[in-house]
């Protein structure tokens, strides 16, 4: 039981330290392509990977709903709701995907 322990907690150890960012060092996260793989791990080719960076690209953006609602606010200083919202909000997504 000791040595089982003993191991784990070396194992712990060399594995922080491998996962372990130096300092001023950014952590990027994977990019779409990287992250274009079937169930077994295998990549995506052809329709299957397009459709997949694309849709990976839309989720990505960083103007997502938080900036947009923000913004949602009528004239009258009121948050926009129904309809009015729904359409600010496309609105304003298309016009952050476009800005890119």
């Amino acid at each position: 039981m000791n040595k089982l322990l003993t191991a784990f907690v070396a194992l712990a150890i060399i594995a922080a330290g491998a996962h372990a960012a130096a300092p001023g060092d950014t952590v990027q996260p994977a990019s779409c392509e990287e992250k274009a793989l079937d169930k077994n791990g295998k990549p995506l080719t052809g329709a299957t990977k397009a459709a997949f960076v694309k849709k990976c690209a839309g989720e990505a953006s960083p103007v997502a709903a938080g900036d947009c609602e923000e913004k949602a606010v009528g004239k009258n200083g009121k948050k926009l709701a129904g309809a009015a919202k729904t359409a600010f909000m496309k609105k304003c997504a298309a016009d952050a995907a476009g800005a890119k």
